[in-house]
């Protein structure tokens, strides 16, 4: 008792116990059930323990408590209603407790699966780094055993033109290096380059190289007809040469005649690039930057007129004499002439 109340315990028997503390009123043991209802002894243990999961199919457990009521001067009807709202409210409980552990076991699941470690985290950096690695190694590897891509896109091979000169137009890989007639020409930071090439009168081949770093080499031969008006023309080509041998040998000598008296130049430059422009006999040859030891040579009949985007970093030969720079200064000349008997 406590605060002048006292306590008493308020709770509703089952229907096991129940039927225990009726049996033991009557001083009734659970043997003596079975042998006089027929109902086996473990049956009679699972009804007063509650334990409704282990007994029989319902049809079977209604006629037991029949005839447990019977014994014991019970109304069955009480007995098996009692039973029902029994087993239906454990049914229940269990199905409750049965989603809610799906329920937490589901969950979960799903939080450990996006769940970030360090440990995780350092195992990641870990593999991608050794991805990182392999891709690298096989791109060095395909780099060192593959030859350099090259694509000519214009000319096109065996052409026709009508010009003294010819636009080479093409495109390799951004770290190969291109020599066309085994000269260098600039090739920019996607692979492209072009480059203005002199002409002479028939057949002439373009002879083009892409060079990797580690000397892979792919080369391309160009071959371009060229047929074009010449404003001075060698007369000597109109020479009969239908009588005989002696007529045959005199245009021969005509013509290496007028190549003697054609101007020969050599244009290099130092330190490139360097933007030049050569025009022979009025007629534009060449224009584009030429690289650091890059060598280039012209001819003509009359004169060559020559550009540069750097004077003093351009050196001319002429006819085999050394001319030395195209001007003293550093900035760029235009419209230098050269004749027969020299600079003008």
């Amino acid at each position: 008792m406590a605060n002048g109340f006292t306590k008493k315990k308020v709770g509703t028997l089952t229907l096991g116990e129940k039927l225990k503390k009726i049996r033991g009123e009557k001083r009734i043991s659970l043997n003596e059930v079975s042998r006089t209802t027929k109902i086996r002894l473990e049956y009679l243990e699972y009804l007063e323990a509650g334990n409704y999961q282990k007994l029989p199919a319902d049809v079977y457990v209604r006629g037991f408590l029949k005839s447990y009521a019977d014994f014991l001067l019970l109304d069955e009807r009480i007995l098996i209603k009692l039973y029902e709202k029994e087993k239906g409210i454990k049914k229940n409980l269990e199905k409750g407790k049965n989603d809610s552990q799906k329920k937490i076991k589901k969950k979960a699941i799903n939080i450990s699966i996006f769940i970030f470690t360090p440990k995780k985290i350092i195992l990641f950096l870990a593999l991608a780094l050794v991805a990182f690695i392999f891709f690298y190694l096989y791109r060095e590897v395909g780099s060192l055993t593959n030859t350099p891509q090259l694509v000519i896109l214009s000319p096109e091979n065996n052409s026709k033109i009508g010009e003294n000169s010819v636009l080479l137009i093409g495109k390799t890989d951004k770290d190969a290096r291109i020599l066309i007639n085994d000269q260098l020409v600039l090739v920019d930071d996607n692979g492209k380059f072009q480059e203005n090439i002199a002409m002479q009168q028939g057949i002439n081949v373009i002879h083009v190289r892409a060079v990797n770093k580690f000397q892979k080499e792919t080369a391309e031969n160009i071959t371009v007809q060229a047929q074009y008006a010449e404003k001075n023309g060698d007369s000597a080509n109109s020479t009969n040469q239908s009588n005989g041998s002696l007529e045959n040998v005199v245009p021969d000598l005509s013509a290496q005649t007028a190549q003697a008296n054609q101007l020969q130049m050599e244009i290099s430059v130092e330190p490139g690039p360097v933007w030049i422009s050569v025009k022979a006999d009025g007629n534009m040859v060449f224009s584009g930057e030429m690289l650091s030891g890059a060598t280039q040579k012209f001819s003509a009949l009359n004169e060559i007129i020559v550009g540069s985007g750097r004077a003093n970093a351009t050196f001319v030969k002429l006819n085999g004499k050394d001319l030395g720079p195209l001007g003293s200064q550093s900035g760029m000349i235009d419209g230098v002439v050269f004749g027969k008997d020299g600079k003008k």
